[in-house]
Formats: C-alpha cells, sequence, structure tokens
C-alpha cells in the first residue's frame, strides 16, 4: 500500500510540473494570410473535364482569315486538277476504243465489197450464159423454159443485189473507216501530248471539254452505223469532209509574242491564200468529176441487169432479140459493177473529199491558231505541205510575185496529194 501511495504521489506531482512549464512558455501566434489556390479541374464520373472558359476579344480583327482561305482554295486546285485529269485519261480511253471499233468494222466491209462484187458478177455471167443457151436452142422444150426461168431469177437476184451495193457503197464505207482510225489516231496522241505536258500544272475543264467536243465530231463526221445516220453516198453537191468543232477566232494579237512575227504572219496568209485558190479548189473539182461517174454507174448497174432479166422472160415465146438483149444488157452489167466496185470509185470520192476537208482544216487553222509557238507551228505547216521551211517561204513569196507579173499560180501547196 505505501508503495502505490508513493508512485500516485509521483504522477501528480509530475503533471502539476508539466502545467507550470506550459504556462511558463507563451507561444507568439503567426499572423494570417489569405492565399486564393486555384482551383484544379477535377475528372467527374462521367470522366468530362471542365475547362475554364475564355472570350476571343479582338481575336476575329487579328487573326488572317485569307490565310485559310488560301489553303482551302489551293485544296480545292489540286482536286480539281485530280478530276479534270481523270476526265481526260476517261475520254483517252474511248478514243482508243473508237479505234479498234472503226478498224474492225473497215475490215468487215472491205470483205463485203469483195464478196458482194465476186458474188455478183458470178450470178450475172452465169445467168447471161443460161441466156445464151436458151436463145441458141429456143425449140419449146421443158429444158429451154427451165433454164430461162433460172435465168431470169439470176438476173433478178443480182439487179438487188447490185441496187444493195450501189445504195450502201461498200468501198466508200472501208474508206470512212480508214480515215476514222487515222483521225482518232491524231487525237489520242493528242490527249497523251496534253497529259505528258501539263502534269505540273494541271488539266483545265477547257481541255477536257475541246476533246469531248472532237470525239463527238468525229462521231458525226464518221458514223458506223448504216441505217438512220450512213453519210449521203450521192449528195447534190461536192462537200469537203468536216471532222473539227468549230473554231471561235480570238481577238488577242499574236504578232512580237510567242514566236509569232508580222513577217511570219503574213507568211502563212499567203500560203493559206495558195491553198484556197489552188489545191482547194481541184479537190473540188476532182470529187465532182468522182461523184457523177459513181452516179452513173450506180443507176446503170441494176438498169442493166433488169433489163437483162425482163429480156430472158421472153426468150422463147416469139421474140427472136430476147436473148441477145439479155445477154448483152447482163455482160455490160457484169463490166460496170466491176468498174465501180473493183475499181472502188466511192472510196476515189470519199478519199477527194477527205482531202479537201484537210485543206479546209489547214486553211482555218492558219488563220485562227493564237495558243502554239508561231516558229513551230510553221514547222507543222510545212510537214503538212510535204515542203521544208525554205520551200514553204518561197512558195508564200509566190502570189505577190505573180500579182506583179499579172501572171496565174502554176503550183499546188501540197506536194503530198
Amino acid at each position: 500500500m505505501a508503495s502505490l501511495q508513493a508512485s500516485r504521489f509521483l504522477l501528480s506531482t509530475s503533471c502539476s510540473s508539466c502545467t507550470r512549464t506550459r504556462s511558463a512558455v507563451s507561444i507568439p501566434k503567426l499572423p494570417k494570410f489569405n492565399v486564393s489556390i486555384p482551383q484544379i479541374p477535377i475528372k467527374n464520373r462521367n470522366f468530362r473535364v471542365e475547362e475554364p472558359s475564355f472570350q476571343l476579344d479582338g481575336f476575329a480583327e487579328n487573326f488572317d482569315f485569307s490565310l485559310l482561305e488560301r489553303q482551302r482554295q489551293k485544296k480545292n486546285g489540286s482536286d480539281d486538277k485530280v478530276l479534270q485529269r481523270s476526265r481526260l485519261i476517261a475520254v483517252l480511253e474511248e478514243v482508243r476504243d473508237r479505234v479498234e471499233m472503226h478498224k474492225n468494222i473497215g475490215e468487215q466491209r472491205n470483205n463485203w465489197n469483195s464478196l458482194l462484187l465476186s458474188s455478183v458478177n458470178m450470178i450475172t455471167l452465169t445467168a447471161a450464159l443460161m441466156a445464151g443457151i436458151a436463145s441458141m436452142n429456143a425449140v419449146g422444150g421443158n429444158s429451154i423454159s427451165a433454164v430461162n426461168i433460172a435465168s431470169t431469177v439470176l438476173l433478178a437476184s443480182a439487179t438487188g443485189v447490185v441496187a444493195l451495193m450501189n445504195k450502201i457503197q461498200p468501198s466508200q464505207l472501208v474508206e470512212e473507216q480508214r480515215n476514222a482510225v487515222r483521225l482518232l489516231k491524231q487525237l489520242r496522241n493528242r490527249i497523251e501530248m496534253i497529259l505528258r505536258e501539263k502534269s505540273e500544272e494541271g488539266i483545265s475543264e477547257a481541255d477536257v471539254k475541246e476533246a469531248i467536243e472532237r470525239v463527238l465530231c468525229l462521231d458525226k463526221a464518221y458514223p458506223l452505223p448504216l441505217l438512220g445516220t450512213m453519210l449521203e453516198k450521192f449528195p447534190q453537191e461536192f462537200k469537203p469532209a468536216t471532222w473539227w468543232p468549230e473554231t471561235k477566232p480570238e481577238t488577242r494579237s499574236r504578232t512580237d509574242a510567242n514566236g509569232w512575227s508580222t513577217e511570219l504572219e503574213m507568211e502563212l496568209r499567203e500560203v493559206a491564200k495558195v491553198i484556197k485558190s489552188r489545191d482547194a479548189e481541184e479537190y473540188e473539182k476532182l470529187g465532182n468529176v468522182a461523184l457523177k461517174l459513181n452516179r452513173v454507174l450506180a443507176i446503170s448497174g441494176p438498169v442493166l441487169t433488169g433489163i437483162a432479166a425482163v429480156s430472158s422472160g421472153f426468150i422463147g415465146h416469139g421474140w427472136g432479140l430476147a436473148g441477145v438483149v439479155a445477154t448483152t444488157c447482163a455482160s455490160l452489167a457484169a463490166v460496170g459493177n466491176t468498174l465501180e466496185h473493183g475499181g472502188q470509185v466511192g472510196m476515189v470520192f470519199e478519199m477527194y473529199r477527205n482531202s479537201a476537208g484537210f485543206f479546209s482544216l489547214l486553211e482555218e487553222t492558219i488563220e485562227t491558231e493564237r495558243r502554239e509557238n508561231g516558229q513551230v507551228f510553221e514547222t507543222k505547216v510545212a510537214l503538212k505541205l510535204g515542203r521544208s521551211l525554205s520551200e514553204l517561204r518561197d512558195l508564200a513569196r509566190r502570189p505577190s510575185l505573180s500579182r506583179l507579173q499579172g501572171s496565174v499560180i502554176d503550183e499546188y501547196a501540197s506536194k503530198l496529194f
């Protein structure tokens, strides 16, 4: 018990001493500072961050919106160039396809011309032979009647075939397809050149539009179908072929710019006058001659075979000259058909028509050309006419010398045709 009381006394003594020590030491109070700490955005349960709002006062006035507009226009311009290039490539694919179409159809129609000519001549000569045999043995037998009927049927069939051939003119159709293939290949090379030269600056919509117009003009100038859109084989007057779109002359002067000069311009104009007065006029005359000859042969063939068919029907019926008329007309019809289709008079007419169109195009190009370099264009004109540059310049001086001397130019511009 004594020890327990002693421990309690010690505890009470120590507590009183601690109290006295605390009262003896005074701790000064620190001054208060109001510190505002910015609140950090705290993610809520929806994982959204609350951002402080701010105002754009004066931002619209200082920001350069033209930069964004230029960037947008640049992007749109690049997209447009890609689009126009794709369109031109699509036109090129169609041109290549048309080349093969016209080539295949031209070969087919050439076979028509050969096969039909051989067939109709064989039919006509066989019928003429049969009519001659019937006229020599016309004694009223059944065999002679059978020969008469056979010769009449053959001649009537020949008349129909010849009329069909003269209507469609297979040789002329073949020449049309040849010209179409050649001109479509020229257009294909032109489009490929544009794609190469304008790979960096880009294809314009005008280039695509011009290519499409040229394709459509070629389709119209050299149609593929025989019914409805076939070209008139016997027109009232000779007209040059036209396979290019109408060219609108530009008002911009080309003198002393892009390789052009006043002397060069005058030189090419004089060449154009020679082309118009000599070459184009000469081919127009030749075309009219071929047209008239083809028309006469086209009419005479069916008429002669028709007369032979009718005469063959009268053999052995009291008309002694029926056999002679049938045989003679059938033979003349075979000769006329061979001259027209074997000699390909229709092809010759189409060749003259196309050549006259070539000179018309060259003359129009000289008058309206503004974009190409003058010296390059002069070289192209010289080569198209089969001349060197010195010969072309000499040709340009001929009209002025002829006017001074009072003579007529006796030389053609082209040395190719």
